[in-house]
């Protein structure tokens, strides 16, 4: 049974790596030093985020939205990224989840699968699926979809404008929590 409270779109979420918390105005510097790395964006459709004109609207957004968490190293309180929530762009029943990004010292290990597993386990009490939407072609991210049991949903495909173009986005669902 799902929760009967409304859903709360910035939670405190604390995983045994991370700590995920309401984005803030003072998380600005912290958060574009991380995204300043051209080589985040590098395989990203919006490949420009880390120019600081670029990004500060992809953080002004973030704010507006409501839903946008930072993500920090539990061990040292440093900020490695962002992600949030979204119900603007899905169908009855389902939450967004992304515009995620890490620093690179945290790919390849467990962080992203943790972020993803709080947030999931979150959102599912309340909905009944977390939906993804990938840029087509970044690979990197479908492969981290895939990895913790994104399911594609074939025929559901969106267009958003990304660095100037219109970019084709595949559809992932999650509708059980992460074990």
């Amino acid at each position: 049974m799902k929760e009967p409270m409304p859903f709360d779109p910035q939670p405190t979420l604390v995983g045994p790596m991370v700590t995920l918390s309401p984005l803030r105005a003072e998380d600005w510097d912290a958060l574009f030093a991380v995204a300043a790395d051209p080589l985040i964006w590098e395989v990203h459709p919006a490949h420009d985020r880390w120019q600081e004109p670029v990004f500060k609207q992809f953080f002004a957004n973030a704010m507006e939205s409501g839903g946008c968490l930072v993500i920090r190293d539990k061990a040292t309180g440093a900020v490695i990224g962002s992600s949030r929530y979204d119900l603007t762009r899905v169908e009855p029943g389902e939450v967004e989840i992304g515009w995620t990004f890490l620093a690179r010292s945290y790919w390849g290990g467990g962080t992203n699968r943790e972020i993803k597993t709080l947030m999931i386990a979150h959102a599912l009490r309340w909905f009944d699926a977390a939906v993804f939407y990938v840029g087509a072609g970044n690979i990197r991210s479908r492969r981290a979809m895939e990895k913790i049991g994104g399911e594609l949903l074939p025929g559901r495909t969106i267009d958003f404008e990304m660095a100037g173009v219109p970019t084709a986005h595949v559809v992932y669902a999650i509708r059980t929590p992460l074990s």
